[in-house]
């Protein structure tokens, strides 16, 4: 049966890559802090792994490939092998990942048993994830759980199995092709941004190297082989002294003040950070975690887990480190009964000034100073001003085949099975299959053994997922939308929105119209937080063209279907409805509202008329779009999908 092979656990060896001849994790070029990260998630698993962002080129998954052959070998019911590196590509199926019905041992034996899948074969080694910011939301939850668990549950097709699933993930991403999912990202125990060198130097070398390897890889491979080796036995010697290594009240306090002056959720950044300090000072042959070890943890810990959402800046201010490691420094010294330290020319018994204030202006005691006080929590980039809310659900009616996302209905082949189908084409229904076939066995002979099966047995699986959309914002920043603040308040509406298009896993596309023409700020992208930066220096005045904004968005659109067909598009039009810059602008804006409804695009109106005197013309341009309706300043969750859904 064509499709129904399953591959045994030395196919899951064959199909991950030869690591024989592959680049030298000794030979990368650069890249101390990705290298030091997989190193310590070596030393220690349990860290959680590592994410790493970075613009493409610049060697993170040859450096994450050239890990596995420094791990150490582990031990499993069939003696001693080498570590693995499972390779979890973002568009496998949720039975390849977790396992499934073991459809050779039903056909054969007509037995039921387990076929394990990726995490499986994974434990006690690597899971790498290519772009892992485009993995698929089904399969997502799927490492949420296993990650938090630890165990892979599997309850399907009449099979229930569970099976230890322990191993280091390790996830590559552009940002650039969208930000990983909040709940995902949390699970990285350590981050780290790469990037090309801008020095010739090194740039020279890394394309030297690059070009030696592929003239002679066994040779490139040979040279390196002792710094390898030399480098195994580190990470080995390091585990071995790992559960030796103390981490006292002291260093404890210090990295329980540090994560509270950061403000991050929870306590796994906590766990992490210990777990990380005490791994670096294992591998610096240390006996005991100190200050040095807990600033090396947090630079690799915090950086992720101070970004809330898309509109935070990444990365961790160097300055913000040093005042937070300063005040660390004083809780610990404080919790072990020690004074804290004075500052060059000052005294502990020092009396205060005359005027009562302190004299020492930046001393412990000046909360605004660099030494005293908590640290502030960390800084949004300046954006829109406006009431923002969360939205609940905006999406487009019927049921679509676009990209897997968390926005509108869709039938998919990776999406969860809600029945069968005697068609073809939709992949393999095994229950609905056995079912058939089971049902045809007397007649055709069949009273022991294998089960008799024919093509008529077939049944394809019908799924159904969410989708991710296409999101176009038309804004009007025009001179009558910007009097009384209202520009103020629509701009906090389109950051809500973005804010929910990035959770949706939306594709994101803001057009602005004022003056005479419609300005495509930002064409479609994953990348959410490009567009809120763009709407920051969005400018207003002048005329509002709206029919040059809705033929705008159609063709924004129209383009945008010629490279993904699948993708479903939803306009949100955000406008006072007063179109002008012509005598028939009105009607002109009507017009063109009628051709984007043509279109079959579905849209939403945001009235944004303010005042005691209304005119009404957005709702009439709204009717002109056969879409959704509503105000302003009754925007919210529940009455905008109510409105998208009644406009199917």
């Amino acid at each position: 049966m064509k499709g129904c092979s399953v591959r045994t656990d030395r196919e899951v060896d064959q199909v991950r890559p030869d690591f024989s001849w592959g680049f030298p994790f000794s030979a990368v070029v650069g890249q101390d802090r990705l290298r030091l990260a997989l190193v310590l998630c070596a030393v220690h698993p349990g860290i959680g792994g590592v994410l790493v962002r970075g613009e493409k080129g610049t060697a993170k998954s040859t450096v994450v490939r050239a890990l596995t052959a420094l791990l150490p070998a582990v031990q499993d019911e069939n003696g001693t092998r080498p570590a693995r590196l499972i390779e979890l590509p973002v568009g496998a199926t949720e039975d390849r990942v977790v396992g499934s019905l073991d459809l050779e041992k039903v056909l054969r034996d007509g037995e039921r048993a387990f076929q394990p899948g990726l995490l499986s074969a994974a434990h006690q080694g690597v899971l790498y994830v290519d772009e892992v910011n485009l993995l698929h939301d089904h399969l997502v939850d799927v490492l949420l759980d296993a990650a938090a668990m630890g165990r892979v549950h599997v309850e399907r097709d009449g099979i229930s199995h569970s099976h230890a699933a322990r191993f280091v993930m390790v996830g590559t991403m552009n940002p650039e092709e969208g930000e990983l999912r909040p709940q995902l990202l949390d699970r990285f125990g350590l981050a780290v941004d790469v990037a090309a060198s801008r020095e010739v130097d090194v740039r020279m070398e890394v394309v030297r190297r690059r070009l030696d390897f592929e003239r002679d890889p066994a040779g490139f491979v040979e040279r390196y082989a002792a710094q390898d080796a030399a480098l195994a036995a580190a990470i080995l010697e390091a585990r071995d002294r790992l559960d030796s290594v103390v981490l006292d009240d002291v260093e404890l306090r210090r990295i329980a003040s540090l994560c509270a002056s950061f403000d991050v959720d929870g306590m796994r950044a906590d766990l992490v950070l210990a777990r990380t300090a005490t791994a670096h000072a294992a591998w610096r042959g240390a006996g005991a975690v100190e200050a040095e070890d807990v600033r090396v943890a947090a630079e690799l810990t915090l950086p992720h887990r101070r970004r809330r959402d898309p509109f935070d800046e990444p990365g961790l201010d160097e300055q913000q480190l040093d005042d937070a490691l300063r005040q660390a420094d004083e809780d610990a010294r404080s919790g072990a009964g020690e004074p804290p330290e004075q500052e060059p020319g000052s005294s502990p018994g020092a009396p205060p000034a005359a005027d009562g204030t302190d004299t020492d202006p930046e001393g412990p005691d000046d909360p605004d100073g660099p030494g005293g006080g908590a640290p502030a929590p960390p800084e949004r980039p300046a954006g829109p001003t406006g009431t923002q809310f969360t939205t609940n659900l905006l999406e487009v009616p019927g049921v679509g085949e676009g990209a897997p996302g968390r926005r509108s209905r869709s039938r998919s082949s990776r999406g969860r099975a809600v029945r069968s189908t005697a068609e073809s084409g939709h992949g393999l229904h095994l229950v609905g299959t056995l079912f058939a076939a089971a049902g045809q066995q007397v007649a055709r002979g069949r009273t022991a053994g294998r089960m008799i099966l024919d093509s008529v047995d077939l049944r394809g699986a019908i799924r159904e997922g969410r989708e991710g959309n296409l999101v176009v914002f038309v804004v009007d920043a025009s001179g009558s939308m910007a009097a009384r603040d209202r520009l103020s308040a629509v701009t906090g509406a389109v950051v809500s929105l973005l804010r929910d298009a990035y959770q949706r896993r939306d594709k994101v596309a803001v057009i602005t119209v004022r003056g005479r023409a419609a300005e495509l700020v930002l064409p479609p992208t994953s990348s959410v937080d490009i567009a809120v930066r763009r709407l920051q220096g969005m400018k207003t005045g002048g005329k509002s063209p709206l029919a040059e904004g809705f033929l705008r968005a159609r063709e924004v659109v129209l383009r945008e279907r010629l490279r993904d067909p699948q993708r479903r598009a939803l306009v949100v039009a955000l406008t006072d409805g007063r179109a002008t810059g012509g005598k028939d602008a009105l009607h002109r804006a009507k017009v063109a509202a009628g051709l984007l409804a043509d279109s079959a695009v579905a849209s939403v109106v945001v009235d944004c008329e303010t005042g005691m005197v209304r005119l009404g013309l957005a709702a009439e341009l709204s009717r002109r779009l056969r879409g959704g309706y509503v105000r302003l300043g009754e925007l919210s969750a529940q009455q905008v999908a109510g409105v998208v859904r009644a406009a199917a």
